[in-house]
C-alpha cells in the first residue's frame, strides 16, 4: 500500500493522511506515472469513457460532459465535480490531462488544485502550446507544474524543466519528449506539496 504524506497543519490546516482526488482523462498516461510514483489516489474523475477510467479500476468515477457546444454549462458542470470531489472528502486536487477546463474549482480548492503544462510557462500558454514553441522558433521548452486559478496556466509556477527543441521536431515528437519528463516531474511535485515542502 502507498504511504501517504501529510500536509502542514499551519498552511492548510489538515493533519493526517492527505485525501487525493485526481481529475483525468484520455489514455490516463500522467495518471498511470502518478501512481506508479506511488501517490495514494483516493478517486479519480473522468469526464469521459476512456483509459484512464480503466487504470483508475475502482477508484473510478465517471462525471460524464455531454456537452460540447459553446453554450456547455461550464459552471454547472464544475458545481457537479466540486460536489463530487467534495464527497469523497478530497483535499488536494491533481488535474492529470482533463479535458474539461473547470478553472472554477480553483475557488474551491484555493492553493490545493495542481496542473501540468506543457511549456515553460509563462510562454505558450493554453491548448497548443507545442505547436506554438516550434512555430515561434524556439531552442528550448518544456513543462511546468503549477497552481491552479481561476486565470487558465497562470497560477504560481511550484516546478519547471526545460526540454530541448531538436532540429526536425515535429510537434508529436516534441511532445512526447515532453510527457517523459513530465511523467517523472509531476508525479514527484506531487509528492513535496503533500509533504509541505511546497509550495
Amino acid at each position: 500500500m502507498p504511504s501517504r504524506g501529510t500536509f502542514d497543519g499551519r498552511r492548510l490546516g489538515t493533519v493526517g493522511p492527505v485525501r487525493v482526488g485526481v481529475l483525468a482523462s484520455g489514455s490516463g498516461t500522467i495518471l498511470e506515472a502518478i501512481l506508479a510514483a506511488g501517490v495514494a489516489v483516493d478517486v479519480v474523475v473522468v469526464d469521459r469513457p476512456c483509459r484512464a477510467l480503466e487504470i483508475a479500476g475502482a477508484r473510478g468515477v465517471l462525471l460524464e460532459r455531454t456537452d460540447f457546444t459553446k453554450g456547455f454549462d461550464r459552471d454547472g458542470y464544475t458545481d457537479g465535480l466540486v460536489d463530487l470531489l467534495h464527497q469523497h472528502g478530497v483535499e488536494l486536487v491533481v488535474s492529470a490531462g482533463f479535458g474539461t477546463v473547470v478553472p472554477k474549482a480553483a475557488t474551491a480548492f484555493p492553493d490545493r488544485m495542481l496542473n501540468t503544462h506543457p511549456s515553460l510557462l509563462p510562454a505558450f500558454k493554453g491548448w497548443h502550446p507545442v505547436r506554438d514553441a516550434l512555430a515561434y522558433g524556439v531552442k528550448v521548452t518544456g513543462t511546468t507544474v503549477h497552481i491552479v486559478t481561476e486565470e487558465v496556466d497562470a497560477g504560481p509556477i511550484l516546478a519547471q524543466e526545460a526540454v530541448p527543441v531538436l532540429p526536425g521536431d515535429t510537434e508529436e515528437a516534441l511532445h512526447e519528449r515532453i510527457k517523459q519528463v513530465e511523467r517523472r516531474l509531476y508525479p514527484a511535485t506531487i509528492e513535496k506539496v503533500i509533504a509541505g515542502e511546497l509550495p
